[in-house]
């Protein structure tokens, strides 16, 4: 007999973000590979720390922009959009499934703004050489 299906959008799931992104993707490579704490030492002097607004963490615009160079995303609505729906990106950003994702605005307004070249301190970081390879996900 052919019935027609009734909407289960409504039902409550107890659900992880870590259990819905699988263990070999590679954001979860990333996540184990870089420590991204060095962004709020690098950064912290392009901010006030008493007056204004709060700000929208640099680390997580850092990620954004990163997920977006490195899965192809060629506008920043764009990939607020894809944030929206893509738990991996959620999970990479620690943002929960029911946290709002911040204006593409934002992440444009900071990247020409406050993270130009000239206002960002130089690091003594060396280039990888030659003998050096990059490590191979």
């Amino acid at each position: 007999m052919l019935r027609k299906p009734t909407p289960q959008q409504t039902a409550f799931e107890m659900v992880s973000l870590e259990g819905l992104v699988p263990k070999d993707h590679l954001l979860r490579k990333i996540e184990a590979a870089i420590d991204f704490s060095f962004i709020h030492d690098r950064v912290a002097g392009l901010y006030c720390p008493d007056n204004g607004r709060p700000p929208l963490d640099p680390t997580l615009m850092f990620k954004a922009l990163f997920i977006g160079y490195l899965f192809g995303v060629r506008s920043e609505r764009q990939l607020v959009r894809e944030i929206e729906v893509n738990v991996a990106y959620r999970w990479f950003l620690e943002l929960q499934l029911t946290d709002p994702v911040f204006d593409a605005s934002t992440l444009s307004q900071n990247r020409r703004r406050r993270f130009t070249a000239q206002r960002l301190p130089r690091t003594s970081s060396t280039p990888l050489s030659s003998k050096q390879s990059p490590r191979v996900w």
